[in-house]
């Protein structure tokens, strides 16, 4: 997986009836684009580490036009 700053993710639940989490990656720390990255969650504003596993999507920051 490969995140830029800027880009979005989201996180799918795994349990029925749970929201997905979505937020934006405020800083890459890994190699290349990979993790972990620094993300602001959407719901509450908090920022935390992630470390993205397999229901997790990056949506690319769409481009300036």
């Amino acid at each position: 997986m490969e995140a830029r700053v800027g880009d979005r993710i989201c996180v799918r639940s795994t349990h029925q009836g749970e929201p997905e989490r979505t937020g934006t990656v405020l800083e890459v720390r890994g190699e290349r684009g990979g993790p972990p990255y620094v993300v602001r969650w959407d719901a509450d504003g908090h920022t935390a580490v992630f470390v993205p596993a397999g229901t997790c999507t990056v949506l690319p920051e769409p481009a300036a036009g």
